[in-house]
């Protein structure tokens, strides 16, 4: 849903309160209970989480929306709470505090949207470290990457929950029909090409930290790649799976393995066309994790 962070946790169904919903409250100077939040019906949930993340809080919206809560919503001093709720740059410190200097600038805060310094602030001050790093992944694009002094650094992923983790990538390998037949009749110059291009595949999902920087050692369960070759299209598609149960993805051991496989294909066949082209490397899917579930959106 629209409004709600990745790190926040929450699905559809709003079970808890978002940070869209509590700044919209704070502003209209209203604290709902959890109990009341979730006796509301969800299309008043929908609205205070519209209406937080809305550049102006719509005050008798909210007070609508919160009329009939039980138990009762009750007044607090909005002139406390609306300093969190539109955060100045004042507050900027906080977010210094939390996750270092080099996160946020001035100029960096100004542009940021009413949610995004309201939901910066609320969890500087009250967030346990692991929680802000994840915030300022999400909102500010992946700044725990960054030491307090600036430098590269791998993420600090000991506090997350150990869950199962599953990773589907896409390569698609172009080349002309007949080096695509030559590939299913078995005629490659050097032998099996797609089963020499699914042990590389698998060989470098397993070296993926080694291949890129900052990557974390995972504990793959699982690396499986699959191939169909399409002759009238001149067209071979790869598809590598990567599971594992641990604290991190498995995204880039999916597309590591199925890039590795595509650039297989290629040193199998050169010798018969130097024109094969590695058209995509995509992600399909993932699952596990904070972050949730994606999916790429068929093109």
């Amino acid at each position: 849903m629209q409004g709600i962070y990745a790190f926040e946790d929450i699905d559809d169904e709003l079970p808890l309160v978002p940070l869209a919903a509590r700044r919209a409250l704070d502003v209209a100077g209203r604290k709902l209970s959890l109990k009341a939040w979730q006796a509301l019906a969800l299309p008043r949930r929908q609205e205070l989480v519209h209406q937080g993340c809305s550049a102006r809080v719509d005050v008798s919206a909210v007070h609508a929306a919160v009329a009939h809560a039980s138990p009762p919503a009750t007044a607090i001093e909005r002139d406390d709470e609306s300093r969190l709720a539109e955060p100045s740059i004042e507050l900027l410190a906080a977010v210094h505090a939390a996750a270092g200097p080099q996160a946020l600038d001035t100029a960096r805060w100004r542009t940021l949207d009413a949610l995004a310094r309201f939901a910066l602030v609320h969890v500087a001050l009250r967030g346990h470290p692991g929680r802000v790093r994840e915030a300022c992944d999400e909102i500010l694009g992946g700044l725990s990457h960054i030491s307090a002094t600036g430098e590269a650094q791998m993420v600090d992923v000991g506090e997350k929950e150990t869950t199962q983790r599953r990773a589907l990538a896409q390569a698609v390998v172009r080349m002309s029909k007949a080096t695509a037949q030559r590939i299913v009749s078995g005629g490659g110059p050097k032998g099996d090409v797609l089963g020499v291009a699914r042990i590389a595949g698998i060989m470098a999902a397993k070296r993926t930290p080694d291949l890129i920087p900052l990557c974390h050692t995972v504990a793959l369960s699982r690396v499986a790649l699959s191939f169909d070759v399409d002759v009238e299209r001149g067209a071979v598609t790869i598809k590598a799976a990567a599971d594992a149960h641990d604290r991190t993805g498995v995204e880039m051991e999916a597309m590591v393995a199925a890039s590795i496989a595509a650039l297989t294909i290629y040193d199998m066949l050169k010798a018969v066309e130097r024109g094969i082209a590695i058209q995509e490397v995509v992600l399909l899917e993932k699952s596990g994790g904070r972050s949730g579930d994606y999916q790429r959106e068929p093109t």
